[in-house]
């Protein structure tokens, strides 16, 4: 299946925090049955309720519009990429996941981050559109795309699946995106307390679980500037609206909206700039209070 590129592969999104720049490395926009598969209390009404949510995140039918990309930016001195999306030619149950033939690896490094530089890799949690590229295909064999890479993921998370019985797609995900990595012992688990973790001098992981036991959040800051990337603590901008709405796949949903509505309440009318893991374009915003929860008031990109 070969799945059309989403923008001009020439212009890269970024966004400036402090002294480092920020690239969204677009994947895949994701199909319109993605919204009431995955936020099924997300529904037109709901939506529609907002009227903040269209054009950007939501149609005047009350579609919601969800994308697969991954962040990238240089901090620290180290080439760091934000979750690897879906990837290539991979087996997956998800049809919309399923054999995709993308141009990810050239957007990457059309935005300066050729595999073979990217010296760390952040996965929020180890779900399939988050762990895609972390490998790739090579005469049959599924190797680390970005082999001079520290990959790096939360303690809990990884020992959580651990010992979780797995379905056969779960599996399969693991044994083609996960274990080679591990393999070359490129994996690197992280105990991430309640305050955060500092991994990178300006980057900090945060504790959001619920989506998953050990899912994280990261922090940015340079120069006094602070971003937030979400991953899948928040999926969608009406989750802002609605923090009760929480994902089918959310392991714990007591404790992701708890998470949710913690890191909201953190974020709300600060100058900290919200990048969303799948929040289709402009993919980042400020949030404000609305209406007796939020909204969120989004900064268009630049493009390099």
């Amino acid at each position: 299946m070969s799945t059309p590129p989403t923008t001009d592969p020439t212009a890269i999104p970024c966004w400036t925090v402090g002294d480092v720049t920020v690239h969204r490395i677009d994947e895949v926009l994701l199909p319109p049955a993605t919204g009431p598969w995955l936020l099924p209390d997300a529904t037109p009404d709901v939506v529609a309720g907002q009227d903040w949510l269209r054009p950007h995140f939501a149609d005047d039918e009350g579609v919601l519009h969800i994308d697969s990309h991954s962040f990238a930016f240089t901090v620290g001195g180290l080439r760091t990429l934000v979750d690897t999306g879906i990837g290539n030619g991979k087996e997956r149950a998800n049809p919309a996941w399923h054999n995709l033939n993308t141009d990810y690896l050239q957007r990457l490094t059309a935005a300066g981050f050729p595999p073979d530089s990217v010296d760390l890799v952040i996965l929020t949690h180890l779900h399939a559109d988050h762990v895609g590229w972390n490998t790739h295909e090579v005469d049959g064999d599924w190797v680390p795309t970005f082999p001079n890479a520290r990959y790096i993921t939360s303690r809990v998370e990884r020992e959580f699946w651990a010992g979780y019985d797995m379905e056969e797609a779960r599996e399969q995900m693991f044994r083609d995106s996960v274990i080679p990595v591990e393999e070359a012992g490129l994996l690197d688990l992280v105990d991430v307390p309640a305050d955060g973790v500092e991994v990178v001098a300006g980057l900090r992981l945060i504790p959001t679980p619920g989506h998953t036991p050990g899912h994280i959040a990261l922090e940015l800051t340079s120069r006094a500037e602070t971003a937030l990337i979400t991953g899948d603590c928040i999926h969608h901008p009406v989750q802002l609206a609605h923090p009760t709405i929480g994902a089918c796949v959310d392991i714990e949903p007591e404790q992701s909206e708890a998470s949710r509505r913690r890191l909201l309440g953190s974020l709300a009318s600060t100058d900290t700039l919200v990048l969303g893991t799948h929040f289709a374009p402009p993919t980042a915003g400020r949030v404000v209070t609305h209406e007796g929860a939020y909204r969120l008031s989004p900064v268009p990109a630049d493009s390099h």
